[in-house]
C-alpha cells in the first residue's frame, strides 16, 4: 500500500469517527465514492479505532432515550459505588458508560449521574483524559455548569466520578419544542455564554460546545456539560495541578493524529491543529447561535470529503443568517434523530413568526454579530465570550 493510499484511508476514517453513528454510513458512501477497497480498509480501521475516539463524548446526562449496554450479561445495574446504587445506563461510548444512580444509604434521597471507565479500556491515555475532566470540573462552581459531586475508584480499580443528574433536552431541541421566539433564544444563549465565560475566567476552554453538551431542564435552566476534551489555559495561575496531565494529553493527540473535536462545531484553528484559545469557543458559540436563529448549519457539507470539509471550514464564508432562512434543506430532528424537511415556513413557525418577519429580525445587527463570531482568523472574532454576549 502506498503512503498516499494510507493517508487517504486515515483521513476518511478520522472524518467518519467525528460524525454521529447515524450519519456515518451516508458519509462513507460519499467519501469512498464507489471505491469498495477504500471502504473496506476504512471500515477495518474504524473497527480498531472507534472505541478510543468515542470515549468521553457521552455527557453525564439523560437526553430522553436510554442506551442499552453492549453486553447485557455484563451489567453493573444494582451495584454500589460508595453510597450510590447504579439504576440504569443512560449513555455509553466504546470505553466508558454513564449511569443514573440513587443514594442508597438512607441518609437522604438524591439522583446523580456516574461516569465510569469500562473494564479493559483503562489505558494510561484514557485515564489521563478522565482525570483531566474530573479535575477541571472540581474547579468549577456555576449554576449553569453540571457540578462534580464526588469521585473515586471502584474495588476493581475502575475510575469514576459522580455528577449532577441533568434531565433535559439539548438546547436546539428545547427551543424547537417550545417554539421560542428569537428574543427568548437570545436570552437562553446569553445564559450559556455566561457559563462559558465563567469557565474561561478559571482558565478553561471547553473546546466541544454543541447542542448535545448544553441541556435545558423543564424549568428552562440550561446546563453546560462534558468537559472531556476541555483545555486548561495559564495553568501556572490556576493551581489545579492539571499541567502535566494536559501536556501528556496533547502529546497523545499529536502522536495518534486524532485531534479531539466535533467537526461541525470546530473552528478553523482546531481543524488545522493550531493553538486553541477562548476564540475557539467564541466560534463554536457562533455556529450554535447561527443554528438557533436560522435552523441551518452555516455550511453545506453533508457529502463532503475530509479534505473538502477542511477547506469549507477554513475558507468558505457562510451566508448571512437572514439569507440562510430562505434555504430549503433536510436535517435530523433534534429530539428523535429522524430526517425532517427544512423550509422558510417551518423555520419561521418554530420561532413564532413568518419568513418575512424573521428575516427583518435577523437583518442588520444579528447578521453582523453572528458573522463576526464566525470569522476565520481568531484575532478578528470577539475578544471574549463576554464581548460576544454583550
Amino acid at each position: 500500500m502506498t503512503t498516499e493510499r494510507w493517508q487517504r484511508i486515515e483521513a476518511v476514517a478520522q472524518a467518519a469517527l467525528e460524525r454521529a453513528a447515524t450519519q456515518r454510513a451516508a458519509f462513507l458512501d460519499a467519501a469512498c465514492a464507489g471505491d469498495a477497497s477504500l471502504r473496506e480498509e476504512v471500515e477495518s480501521l474504524l473497527a480498531q479505532q472507534e472505541p478510543a475516539a468515542r470515549f468521553m463524548e457521552t455527557p453525564a446526562v439523560e437526553t430522553g432515550a436510554l442506551w442499552r449496554p453492549e453486553d447485557p450479561t455484563d451489567t453493573l445495574i444494582g451495584r454500589r459505588l460508595g453510597p450510590y446504587e447504579l439504576r440504569q445506563e443512560i449513555g455509553h461510548g466504546g470505553m466508558g458508560a454513564v449511569y443514573l444512580a440513587e443514594r442508597a444509604d438512607d441518609a437522604y434521597q438524591k439522583q446523580v449521574a456516574i461516569k465510569l471507565v469500562k473494564r479493559g479500556m483503562d489505558t494510561n491515555a484514557i485515564l489521563l483524559r478522565f482525570r483531566n475532566e474530573r479535575q477541571i470540573l472540581a474547579t468549577l462552581d456555576h449554576p449553569n455548569i453540571a457540578k462534580l459531586l464526588d469521585g473515586g475508584t471502584t474495588e476493581g480499580g475502575l475510575s469514576y466520578f459522580v455528577m449532577d443528574y441533568v434531565e433535559g433536552l439539548p438546547i436546539d431541541a428545547y427551543c424547537g419544542t417550545h417554539k421560542l421566539s428569537v428574543k427568548d433564544r437570545l436570552k437562553l444563549f446569553r445564559t450559556i455564554c455566561a457559563a462559558v465565560q465563567y469557565a474561561y475566567e478559571h482558565h478553561i476552554v471547553h473546546r466541544d460546545l454543541k447542542p448535545g453538551n448544553i441541556l435545558v431542564t423543564a424549568e428552562g435552566a440550561p446546563k453546560l456539560l462534558d468537559f472531556g476534551i476541555a483545555k486548561l489555559l495559564a495553568p501556572e495561575e490556576s493551581g489545579t495541578g492539571i499541567l502535566p496531565v494536559q501536556h501528556r494529553l496533547e502529546a497523545c493527540a499529536t502522536a495518534t493524529g486524532l485531534r479531539p473535536m466535533t467537526p461541525e462545531y470546530a473552528s478553523p484553528e482546531q481543524v488545522r491543529g493550531e493553538a486553541i484559545t477562548p476564540a475557539s469557543d467564541v466560534y463554536a458559540l457562533g455556529v450554535l447561535l447561527y443554528e438557533l436563529l436560522t435552523g441551518h448549519h452555516p455550511y453545506r457539507m453533508e457529502t463532503r470529503t475530509p479534505k473538502e470539509f477542511e477547506r469549507i471550514i477554513c475558507e468558505e464564508m457562510p451566508d448571512k443568517p437572514s439569507t440562510a432562512i430562505g434555504r430549503i434543506g433536510e436535517s435530523l430532528d433534534a429530539v428523535d434523530d429522524k430526517p425532517v424537511r427544512i423550509t422558510p415556513e417551518s423555520v419561521s413557525l418554530m420561532r413564532d413568526g413568518r419568513p418575512d418577519g424573521l428575516r427583518r429580525q435577523l437583518s442588520g445587527d444579528l447578521d453582523n454579530i453572528v458573522l463576526m463570531a464566525l470569522r476565520k482568523e481568531p484575532v478578528h472574532r470577539y475578544p471574549s465570550v463576554k464581548a460576544f454576549s454583550d
